[in-house]
């Protein structure tokens, strides 16, 4: 048994996430925990909110609530999302919650302790209307690229021109609108970053099996002449982390917070910490998942992200961690992700461009949602959501194949058997060529599972799902009832079988449509069938077994059309 820990890069607490999101970092986390465990693997699986910084403070301020308490709302309705796509954290925290600040107040005291903190005097826009200096987000104006007239300080959004706040048109406060704006100086800290790109270097270079997206954005930002820069890791803020040495105080960086860069990915650890509080354990417990020198040096450490992440995760982050001297477990795989983008153009969270993730649930279940987007999952370029493919995948995928599978198998038997598993008959060399086919194909899905090839993996599992279908379309049950019922019976029976295989296969895509075929088998066997043979006798003759209602229905056009008018514009 192998001890996997499972992080998904945490969201942003400004508001709801669209599909884009949950495909770029949590569902496949949540597929590949699912896998994990189904093999009988221990698994640690953690996700978080990531509360601070200039979008928590932007979101609450157009909410109208302190932003404190809008963290906590928005929290709950993350976590309510979360269940609703069956997304099985063992923990989902908070980058707030207690146990973040003093990791990440310890963290600093350890970089300045190792000589790689240095104080920087620099200039900032500060709003004289607001009484504060202004983070480059706080800022907008009109892109001197592209006109753009919301680019933002940092970046514009249209464009993806990487800017700073001094090169917008007409830049004013995005907290008041005032253009009342004058530049002054402020002192922060900076990580030296630099310092550690010899050790970052070789890290990086030792990970052979790493996905070419993760290391080509890895070694472009390491190597170019504008990459790896020392880096400010405070902003003058009221909401985040307060700048300490571990829990002393920092002289000359008094009503300071920490960069919400740097605390946000500490919380993957510190969400361990908050699994473990949880439940009462003691320090122990979160551990042995994250310090080599007290048991995770035999954990496989992975990483789920969007693109947009990796430069963090393959530099800033490890260097913090290097950088501490201490001896925390490091990322082993990170599986990175191109974009998703939504009928011709992008999502977009601040635009309100696409389907977001409570839209989705309130017009079709999880399990639709999550075999397209796993299906179609963004891996070696960027993908594209469209109504017409969502419509076909699912209507060809879940409901003409398995679906219709499921269906076909347990109202025949109902008929002419009724509800329990025939007895009697044997099986023939349809039924050993079925077997083979379907070992065969198991080994081939497991091995992309493994492997992280999310879409691979897809076609395989379906692959394995119309090999059922083939068999039953050639074997003719039906027809063979009316000469031999008993051989008749002996392939039902394999049949109602292999409805129990597909559930425990097909767990990790579509976690409720397995748990209702496992129901209607009457059955709490969930083992893995690594010996196919013995798994489609895992039933007993007799055993009594339930028809299910309808798998998956069907959209039709009307529905897509519907759905394709709605979702055209932008979110309210």
């Amino acid at each position: 048994m192998a001890r996997i820990l499972i992080t998904s890069a945490i969201p942003y607490i400004n508001g709801i996430k669209h599909l884009g999101n949950l495909v770029g970092s949590q569902l496949p986390a949540d597929l590949y925990a699912r896998y994990c465990r189904a093999m009988g693997d221990e698994v640690l699986f953690l996700c978080a909110t990531d509360e601070h910084g200039t979008p928590a403070e932007l979101a609450a301020a157009k909410a109208g609530e302190a932003v404190a308490d809008y963290c906590a709302r928005m929290w709950q309705v993350q976590k309510d999302l979360a269940d609703g796509f069956r997304l099985s954290f063992d923990m989902y925290g908070r980058s707030s919650s207690p146990q973040n600040h003093a990791l990440t107040q310890h963290f600093a005291g350890r970089l300045a302790e190792a000589g790689l903190i240095e104080e920087v005097i620099e200039s900032q826009v500060y709003s004289n209307a607001d009484g504060r200096f202004l983070p480059d987000r706080y800022i907008e104006g009109t892109c001197p690229n592209c006109a753009y007239d919301k680019a933002r300080g940092d970046q514009c959004e249209n464009c993806t021109k990487q800017l700073d706040p001094t090169d917008l048109i007409e830049p004013r406060s995005a907290i008041s609108g005032s253009t009342d704006l004058e530049v002054r100086e402020t002192r922060h800290l900076y990580l030296r970053q630099r310092s550690l790109r010899d050790q970052l270097a070789d890290w990086i270079e030792s990970k052979k099996d790493w996905p070419i997206l993760t290391t080509s954005i890895a070694k472009k930002w390491l190597n170019d002449g504008d990459g790896l820069q020392d880096r400010g890791i405070t902003r003058d803020l009221d909401w985040g982390i307060p700048v300490k040495k571990g829990p002393e105080d920092w002289p000359g960086m008094e009503g300071k917070v920490f960069y919400v860069w740097f605390d946000a990915p500490i919380e993957y650890i510190a969400s361990a910490k908050e699994w473990s509080d949880a439940r009462g354990g003691d320090d122990a417990e979160w551990e042995r998942w994250w310090r080599t020198d007290k048991g995770a040096d035999d954990v496989k450490y992975v990483q789920f992200m969007g693109k947009d992440n990796v430069p963090f995760h393959t530099l800033s982050f490890p260097a913090t961690i290097i950088g501490s001297g201490e001896p925390w477990k490091l990322v082993d795989y990170i599986k990175s992700f191109n974009y998703l983008n939504y009928d011709g153009g992008q999502f977009s969270t601040s635009q309100g461009r696409g389907v977001f993730m409570d839209q989705a649930l309130d017009i079709l279940p999880a399990d639709y949602w999550r075999w397209w987007l796993l299906s179609h999952a963004p891996e070696n370029s960027d993908s594209e959501f469209t109504w017409d493919n969502f419509q076909t995948s699912v209507n060809k995928d879940l409901a003409d194949v398995l679906g219709n599978f499921v269906s076909r198998v347990t109202k025949f038997c109902r008929s002419k058997f009724g509800e329990e598993v025939p007895t009697g008959g044997s099986w023939g060399a349809d039924e050993d060529a079925l077997i083979a086919k379907l070992d065969t194909g198991l080994k081939a899905y497991q091995r992309d599972m493994e492997a992280i090839e999310i879409r691979k993996a897809s076609n395989e599992l379906r692959a394995l799902w119309v090999a059922g279908n083939e068999y039953l379309q050639n074997a003719a049950p039906w027809s063979v009832f009316k000469e031999d019922p008993e051989k008749a019976g002996a392939q039902i029976r394999l049949a109602l079988n292999l409805i129990r295989v597909y559930a425990v296969i097909s767990a990790p895509f579509i976690p409720d449509a397995a748990a209702k075929m496992l129901s209607a088998m009457n059955t709490l066997d969930t083992e893995w069938p690594n010996d196919m043979k013995a798994a489609l006798t895992a039933l007993p003759d007799a055993h009594a077994f339930s028809v299910p209602d309808v798998l998956f229905a069907k959209i039709s056009d009307e529905d897509r059309e519907t759905w394709e008018t709605k979702f055209s514009g932008t979110r309210d």
